[in-house]
């Protein structure tokens, strides 16, 4: 059988690249990467938010291709059920698909005011009114799910799709230096500490600074 495809754009930039090649691993899909180049407009669109349909990452999979990460996750969760990437539990499953698609279509000011860098660090950066709100709201939704599911990750004992599609969040607020609660913390310190994102990270900060427009502050 043909291992996987998974294409996907720059690490150190990628937040949808990320949500998908993370929740790829969680559910221990064995794939290799195809990495589009930095020159490519396609890339260019992704990383500077102007993309109106979003083609990367996609994954190709004994012979069907997806796209889209929430997509991407849905189809994950089919072919590797014992994962776990959604929840057993039907209101559970409900809830995560909820806060997945609040990522995926919410948090604009968040997205264009403290895009994702992974290599960068903004000690004591300005976070805007509207951005703060996106956070605001991120903070609730993590607080709520950890308490309500017990943790350590959103849905209980093991990282499922909606940490995978908070995880470029958690990359952000250590770029701009957010202040976050005791809680907050510790969940982005455990995302942090997982072995998939410890490889992403390293692999990230091997990579040129290709894009300018992106290591300025906003």
């Amino acid at each position: 059988m043909a291992k996987a495809v998974l294409t996907i754009s720059s690490k150190n930039y990628g937040a949808w690249a990320l949500r998908g090649w993370l929740a790829a691993r969680l559910a221990g899909l064995d794939f290799t990467e195809e990495v589009i180049s930095p020159d490519d407009p396609a890339m260019k669109a992704e990383m500077l938010l102007l993309s109106s349909s979003m083609l990367v990452p996609s994954l190709h999979h004994n012979g069907i291709t997806v796209w889209d990460t929430l997509a991407i996750g849905e189809y994950l969760n089919e072919i590797k059920p014992k994962a776990h990437l959604l929840p057993a539990d039907a209101a559970a499953r409900a809830h995560c698909r909820a806060i997945c698609g609040e990522m995926h279509s919410g948090f604009a000011s968040l997205r264009s005011s403290l895009p994702m860098n992974i290599k960068a660090r903004f000690p004591n950066f300005k976070v805007w009114s509207r951005a703060q709100a996106d956070i605001d709201r991120i903070v609730a939704i993590w607080k709520e799910c950890l308490a309500t599911y017990g943790g350590p990750y959103l849905f209980g004992k093991q990282p499922c799709m909606a940490d995978a599609m908070y995880a470029p969040v958690v990359t952000r607020l250590l770029t701009y230096d957010v202040a976050l609660d005791k809680v907050c913390a510790a969940y982005c310190k455990r995302i942090m500490e997982l072995p998939a994102m410890q490889e992403w990270v390293k692999e990230a900060k091997k990579e040129p600074d290709d894009i300018d427009e992106l290591d300025a502050e906003f």
